[in-house]
């Protein structure tokens, strides 16, 4: 999806966490520790630190472009009630440059993105309604074993 005005349809989630951030980049470090908190609090099953490194570019990456005065980033994890993980990382930027070509812009690393396309499912973002966008990323539920 490229610039969508409504959230992509997702099953209801059976777990529902979310915080906010600051814009800087330390915020990328405690949203990975909160995640790997919360995650192995709930048991998920998933490949944690594949779940954990989504967060984390995600957040670097809201906190990197999204910035606004006075703004936060925002960080939702979700489960389904098939054990998928839902990411989302909102802030108050409304376009998502790079986003097609999956790097941010040259010479600011930009493997970012390329990584996270990478583990998840589906990955994509929209636009809020009054101001700003959510990117969202969905992790496989866990493979049985």
């Amino acid at each position: 999806m490229t610039n969508p005005v409504a959230p992509p349809h997702t099953p209801l989630p059976t777990r529902n966490w979310f915080s906010s951030y600051p814009m800087t980049p330390a915020s990328a470090r405690l949203a990975r520790q909160h995640s790997r908190c919360r995650l192995t609090a709930w048991h998920w099953a998933g490949d944690l630190d594949d779940a954990v490194l989504v967060v984390s570019e995600l957040v670097a990456n809201a906190a990197r472009h999204g910035k606004a005065t006075g703004r936060h980033l925002w960080l939702r994890l979700a489960l389904t009630d098939e054990d998928e993980l839902i990411v989302d990382v909102s802030d108050p930027g409304r376009t998502f440059p790079g986003f097609e070509g999956g790097a941010v812009a040259p010479g600011e690393g930009g493997r970012g993105l390329l990584v996270v396309r990478q583990l998840t499912d589906e990955f994509g973002w929209f636009l809020r309604a009054g101001h700003g966008k959510t990117v969202r990323a969905k992790l496989p539920r866990p493979t049985s074993t």
